[in-house]
């Protein structure tokens, strides 16, 4: 694809380069402003998406995708029928791109915007909101970098693009995934050290769970024979393929979907730890973690389809889902 990792992370640096130097004469706190009339243009241009790609997708010749061709139009829609709708006489992956592009960078943004806002209104940036955009922009740029990763995900090879991941990308990750922010502009609050200590211990924990994780299947998938994964254990199965059943996926059989809401955990902390009692401020780890189970359900039914017997005897051998010893 000619939209490749290093345009992309430069493109990246670029906006929010070009977005810090605005900082210094036009203020960014209209994002908070305008957060509702946005939030209002994304759902309306997600929707218009969703229906030319609808549309278009009955053209012939076009790769479909099976969850998104059933026959029932509205499910249709909502799943997608195109798998990858191409753009620029195929050179242009629009999935693809909106999976990581627009969405993405509109939630560093607006984060950005939120604190720009806390400093116009209180006078100072919070270490909480500091915690929260630096953990999510980590996350960010790690997306980014890491973009040819994104190629083997279910989205990108399973599911059609419709209004599902559409809207997704859209509107729901830039207006809800910056929750926190928004939440500590209204109630801005510094944290001792021992709760930036615990915060960062919580965000360090999960991190070196999800890449750890990652890592390891990742180099296993590229050369078993690597010295690094070599003593894996695994389970030939009769499609040639090996399942890992030691090392991080002994333990759980998508242990890096506990890393990853390990540290949606951690971003959600700066602003949480000032009571229980707030619900906004979780909002993100509480969804995450629905999300979390729905996609672990869907790709163990998938694989029970792809692998048969084989599945059983993985599932035998690697008891739990995603929490070791809990689930």
């Amino acid at each position: 694809m000619w939209w490749c990792r290093d345009s992309e992370l430069m493109a990246f640096c670029c906006q929010m380069g070009n977005a810090s130097c605005t900082n210094l004469t036009l203020d960014l706190g209209w994002l908070y402003d305008q957060f509702a009339p946005l939030l209002t243009a994304a759902i309306i241009f997600s929707t218009a998406l969703s229906l030319y790609l609808y549309s278009s997708s009955f053209l012939k010749g076009l790769l479909l995708s099976s969850h998104g061709n059933t026959g029932y139009p509205a499910y249709d829609f909502w799943m997608g029928r195109e798998l990858n709708p191409r753009l620029l006489g195929g050179r242009f992956d629009l999935k693809e791109f909106c999976e990581l592009y627009p969405g993405m960078i509109g939630w560093a943004l607006i984060n950005l915007g939120m604190a720009h806002k806390q400093l116009a209104v209180h006078g100072s940036i919070s270490n909480s909101m500091m915690l929260v955009n630096a953990f999510q922009l980590y996350y960010i740029v790690d997306a980014l970098w890491c973009e040819r990763a994104i190629l083997t995900t279910m989205d990108i090879t399973t599911d059609g693009f419709g209004f599902m991941l559409a809207f997704g990308d859209l509107a729901w990750v830039p207006f809800t995934f910056t929750s926190a922010a928004r939440y500590l502009v209204d109630h801005p609050q510094n944290l001792s050290p021992a709760g930036l200590v615990l915060v960062l211990a919580v965000k360090a924990l999960g991190y070196y769970i999800f890449r750890g994780a990652n890592s390891q299947k990742d180099m296993f998938r590229s050369n078993p024979n690597d010295p690094r994964v070599a003593h894996l254990r695994t389970l030939k199965t009769e499609r040639g393929t090996s399942l890992i059943v030691s090392g991080w996926w002994g333990t759980a059989r998508h242990i890096n979907y506990f890393g990853d809401w390990i540290m949606g955990v951690a971003w959600c902390m700066p602003a949480g730890l000032a009571g229980l009692s707030a619900v906004v401020p979780y909002f993100y780890c509480i969804y995450f973690a629905s999300l979390l189970i729905h996609r672990e359900r869907r790709d163990e039914y998938a694989c029970r389809l792809k692998y048969g017997k084989d599945w059983d005897k993985y599932c035998a051998l690697v008891r739990y889902r995603i929490v070791p010893y809990i689930y």
